[in-house]
């Protein structure tokens, strides 16, 4: 899998504290039900990044395949036990 980093989603896509080798790894790592399209292009993953965190991550990806990151953040007390859910 090949990433596009920019300054731009650089720092949105860390801003809230997860790593861009935690988001990677995420994504690389995503299992059913995710990926899921969100429309407009995006597709959001969650799962667990390093350190067994609850993260997530919504990405495009580009038309000559790289994925962009537009997103990355923890999740809530709350979609933790939905994510957990889903995976039943």
């Amino acid at each position: 899998m090949e990433f596009r980093w920019n300054e731009w989603n650089l720092e949105h896509a860390t801003q809230h504290g997860v790593r861009v080798d935690e988001i990677e790894s995420l994504i690389e790592a995503a299992r059913p039900p995710f990926p899921e399209h969100r429309g407009d292009g995006k597709w959001l993953v969650q799962g667990r990044g390093w350190g067994g965190r609850y993260v997530q991550a919504i990405y495009i990806i580009d038309d000559d395949g790289p994925f962009f990151v537009l997103h990355a953040r923890t999740l809530s007390d709350q979609e933790i036990r939905r994510y957990r859910r889903r995976l039943r």
